[in-house]
């Protein structure tokens, strides 16, 4: 019997060893359990009768009475008992087998179940990444922080209502990425760089007639995401911008709060704030979109057919030609008759900053972010340490207007000059043309040689009544800052300088018709430089 016990049991961790590495280890166990008492029963029912057990001890009536009855009634009794005895410790023995069997069963049950769970957390983490790695690519990979300044010390995040049109080709996510300056591969054979227009808009609902425009001319979302940087917090113009949805990305300068200033600026605190907005939202784009170069433009600029051509074509100019610094789409002394309209495609060089729509490198915001001023931006760039002998590059005709006659400037210049800038309507296919002679070596040599082999005639000949015949050029100079603004103002052109330097003045040479007649109002032949005092 103890053969089959053990025969039994062999059997049992057979089968324990076949299932215990599945999941249904309790199942199993009860029923081998099962099976197992099912065996002990058989094999108890199949023993003969107790009284049969010897062939002189019979336990039936009469069976062994040629034995002394006392003594065989002894001896039967006697060896029930010890069979009966060995039988319950055989039971007991093998039911406390079955119990430990059992316990083994319970302890594997939770390690399985354990591992179960592990698996299933496992599992889930692993959805959780796929779906988050899905989530990255579909939304601005704003965390490209290398050198993030954009977020003033303990103010909220910006908001971003909507993504860049193109994550995954306007965006640098890496290195790489980044030393290929946001260059798109539209077709293996002509790569394009990523040209984002940054819009810097505050409370005017009216950014919808800029808006409208840009993307009415856009020839590409891709190409061209148009980023708009509101601050102020106005609502009505949130709605305005949140209504273009993804056609632009709306995102939200996060500290509203007021700039300490000193007494006598505190009807200065507008420039103030947007100085603060302007180096935000730069560094938004730079740092955190991570784009190469940038076009701003304001809400209250309306742009012509030929924008977006303008910059594309004057991108590469500025990336190579070390003594630009920006590209700006305004003539500041672009009012009718002042161009020829005849002259769409005419550019020049300019050592007055003109803003109002242009065009800034990485590497020169870099430059200027450490020592962003607090205030007068504008006005800030067009001096001697930031502008640096460089120039930029304007039309002929103006590539923006603007509309917005309110605003912290309470509307300067506006009636008298900026309503009457004339915007250019002829498309200029200009990236077919050869803008190389922008370059200052080849620039310099012809633009000196024209402006002063031109004959030098006085102001009074050139008005109404006077004696000049043809159609130019002619030169006439001046020699002094009270010059200067006397001669602009007879000649209708703004009188104003910075640090010297005279509005869409190169060289201290401002080109523009006067009565059909190309002028040159320029100083003395042979000039070298700026006097910083005449401002």
């Amino acid at each position: 019997m103890k053969k089959a016990f053990s025969s039994l049991r062999s059997l049992l961790r057979c089968h324990w060893a076949m299932v215990r590495k599945k999941g249904t280890l309790i199942l199993c166990g009860a029923f081998l359990f099962v099976a197992w008492n099912a065996l002990l029963l058989l094999f108890l029912w199949g023993r003969p009768p107790i009284g049969r057990l010897g062939e002189g001890g019979g336990a039936e009536p009469g069976a062994g009475e040629d034995l002394a009855a006392g003594k065989g009634k002894r001896g039967g009794a006697s060896g029930l008992a010890r069979e009966v005895i060995r039988l319950a410790e055989e039971v007991e023995s093998e039911l406390e087998t079955q119990k430990k069997l059992l316990e083994q069963i319970q302890s594997h049950r939770s390690i399985w179940e354990l591992h179960k769970d592990v698996g299933k957390i496992e599992t889930e983490e692993a959805k959780d990444k796929k779906d988050e790695l899905k989530e990255a690519q579909q939304v601005p990979q704003l965390p490209v922080l290398d050198e993030n300044k954009a977020l003033p010390k303990k103010v909220p995040a910006p908001v971003i209502t909507s993504p860049p049109p193109d994550t995954k080709q306007g965006m640098i996510l890496n290195d790489e990425k980044q030393s290929s300056e946001n260059k798109v591969g539209l077709t293996d054979s002509s790569p394009q760089t990523v040209i984002p227009i940054l819009v810097i808009a505050c409370d005017r609902v009216t950014v919808k007639r800029s808006l409208d425009k840009l993307i009415q001319y856009r020839p590409s979302v891709e190409l061209h995401p148009i980023i708009v940087s509101q601050d102020c917090g106005h609502a009505d113009t949130a709605r305005v911008i949140g209504s273009y949805g993804s056609q632009v990305t709306h995102i939200s300068q996060p500290d509203l709060a007021d700039i300490p200033v000193r007494p006598d600026h505190r009807k200065f605190q507008g420039y103030y704030k947007i100085a603060r907005h302007y180096r935000w939202a730069l560094n938004q784009v730079f740092n955190t979109f991570s784009y190469s170069t940038v076009v701003i433009v304001e809400d209250d600029l309306e742009v012509a057919p030929d924008f977006f051509e303008y910059f594309r074509a004057l991108y590469p100019i500025l990336r190579s030609d070390p003594t630009l610094w920006c590209i700006s789409a305004w003539n500041d002394n672009g009012r009718d008759g002042l161009v020829d309209p005849g002259k769409a495609d005419l550019l020049y060089r300019t050592d007055f900053f003109p803003g109002l729509g242009w065009m800034l490198l990485k590497e020169v915001w870099a430059e200027l972010e450490p020592k962003w001023p607090k205030a007068f931006w504008d006005d800030w760039m067009r001096h001697p340490e930031q502008r640096k002998d460089r120039s930029c590059v304007r039309p002929e005709i103006s590539r923006t207007i603007t509309f917005g006659r309110k605003g912290v400037s309470l509307g300067q210049f506006f009636d008298q000059y900026l309503r009457y800038i004339k915007l250019n309507t002829e498309f200029v296919p200009f990236t077919k043309q050869d803008l190389s002679y922008l370059v200052r070596e080849r620039y310099d040599e012809t633009f000196v040689k024209e402006v002063y082999s031109a004959p030098l005639v006085k102001v009074e000949d050139l008005q109404q009544g006077g004696s000049l015949k043809g159609a130019g050029p002619f030169r006439v100079q001046y020699s002094s800052r009270d010059s200067f603004k006397v001669l602009a103002r007879n000649l209708g052109v703004m009188d104003d300088l910075k640090s010297g330097v005279p509005r869409a003045g190169y060289r201290g040479v401002v080109s523009f018709l006067s009565r059909g007649r190309r002028i040159y109002l320029a100083p003395p032949e042979g000039w070298t430089k700026y006097d910083t005092s005449w401002s």
